[in-house]
């Protein structure tokens, strides 16, 4: 099934977060990829508490490695972002497509930089006003980068002339 959106976690370490995320992802038709290793078991509680009874009905998928993952991406050529502190291009200036997939580092330290350097033209930043603030929320970021990629979807007319295709 082709989502409009894909959310991909890598290595997520709170439960809660992941919950939440899970349960966006359900309540909006998006597909969600938890890439391993997992700081936490799916079975956990609080997983599945932020969640609710959403988890029967999300499309995800649980991926060992993030070299699997990125293998799979590559192979299939589809398209996708870095969301990092590390950039100054804002999620902001893409022109979404259906099938994107947003890709979400851990909360304590982010996306490698491994991957930053070797997908450059990938990264996207939430700009922050406040100049002191390291970052947002994990839940919180994805589900605002995700929804700026939901509104584009449903009112392309509304895309800004000037944005990266």
């Amino acid at each position: 099934m082709k989502h409009s959106i894909n959310i991909a976690l890598i290595e997520p370490e709170i439960p809660p977060n992941t919950g939440n995320i899970a349960r966006f992802c359900a309540a909006c038709g998006f597909h969600l990829d938890l890439v391993g290793p997992l700081g936490f078991s799916l079975d956990e509680k609080h997983l599945k508490r932020a969640g609710m009874d959403y988890w029967q009905q999300l499309d995800h998928t649980v991926w060992d490695s993030r070299e699997n993952y990125f293998e799979y991406l590559l192979k299939e050529q589809r398209r996708f972002f870095l969301l990092t502190t590390k950039t100054d291009k804002s999620y902001c200036d893409v022109v979404y497509q259906p099938g994107d997939t947003l890709i979400f580092g851990r909360e304590t330290k982010g996306l490698p930089e491994s991957l930053l350097h070797e997908f450059p033209d990938q990264c996207l930043t939430i700009p922050m006003s406040n100049p002191h603030a390291r970052s947002l929320n994990l839940a919180t970021s994805a589900a605002i980068v995700a929804f700026e990629a939901k509104r584009q979807l449903s009112q392309p007319q509304n895309i800004h002339p000037d944005a990266i295709l």
